[in-house]
């Protein structure tokens, strides 16, 4: 988010939000079928649709439609006790392994629908979207502080759109493929994909689990950094604005944890 969207939140007053990427098409009762998902229970803030990959230009190609089923984009993140966090079901064929409604630990940023009030409810220091964190992991930051002031966010199967993503189309099958990937990405992203997915982890993660996870912290940390090092070194110019940013970054995490609804075993059992 979005620095957009937030400035049509002011010219708007419906009960629910849907943030939406401009290559993401809708199902044709992408809303209706949304709109009564969430509807059964007033605490679920953001709702999560199974969203297909697709190419714009192979369906030009070809003269074909969209369809239901195929390859799927996200469901959805998923986190791990290293504090990876992925898109689920990311490049699968969907074999109805994605049929259930269910929650999960935060909703993906490509067409996300927010009960309003959730939304606001995630201010600080008035903004709903950190300002700070341009381009990359804004949608992480806001979906996992939504979750800290205790709001449920649902994934529904029948709430279905196609996303047009880049990464989509060239899936990692090697470390090669991902080299390749990570080069074909702008340089600058890659260093706010570092710096942000950094500062969401500082601002809404909890002490004492970062502790109790820390071994796997750790392990990824270093190995991420040997990475950085050998094959992005660049990716390291962006070291001195995150240490201009951190002491905002901190405040910003006082607010957060003096809001904080979950408790830490229930923030825990996200992290797989």
């Amino acid at each position: 988010m979005w620095p957009g969207h937030e400035e049509l939140l002011k010219h708007s007053d419906g009960e629910y939000v849907v943030i939406l990427s401009v290559d993401v098409v809708l199902d044709k009762d992408f809303i209706s079928n949304a709109v009564r998902a969430m509807s059964k229970n007033e605490k679920i803030g953001a709702l999560q649709a199974k969203v297909y990959a697709y190419d714009v230009r192979d369906l030009e190609i070809r003269n074909s439609k969209l369809e239901i089923g195929g390859t799927i984009d996200t469901c959805g993140f998923q986190a791990y006790k290293s504090r990876r966090i992925i898109n689920i079901g990311h490049g699968e064929r969907d074999n109805g392994q994605f049929s259930r409604e269910k929650e999960i630990f935060a909703v993906e940023g490509a067409v996300p629908v927010f009960r309003r009030d959730a939304l606001e409810s995630c201010r600080v220091m008035g903004e709903v979207a950190d300002h700070d964190m341009f381009w990359y992991a804004e949608d992480l930051d806001v979906a996992w502080r939504m979750r800290v002031f205790g709001w449920k966010q649902l994934f529904v199967p029948d709430v279905v759109a196609w996303h047009d993503r880049q990464t989509t189309k060239n899936l990692r099958k090697t470390f090669a493929d991902f080299l390749k990937i990570r080069r074909q990405l702008p340089l600058q992203k890659r260093r706010l994909e570092w710096r942000n997915i950094r500062f969401t982890i500082i601002k809404n993660d909890y002490t004492i689990n970062i502790l109790k996870d820390l071994p796997y912290i750790l392990k990824r940390e270093i190995m991420m950094l040997g990475y950085i090092i050998i094959f992005e070194p660049k990716v390291l110019g962006e070291v001195p604005n995150f240490l201009r940013l951190l002491p905002k970054i901190l405040r910003k995490r006082g607010q957060i944890m003096e809001r904080r609804v979950a408790r830490p075993e229930e923030m825990r059992k996200w992290f797989i």
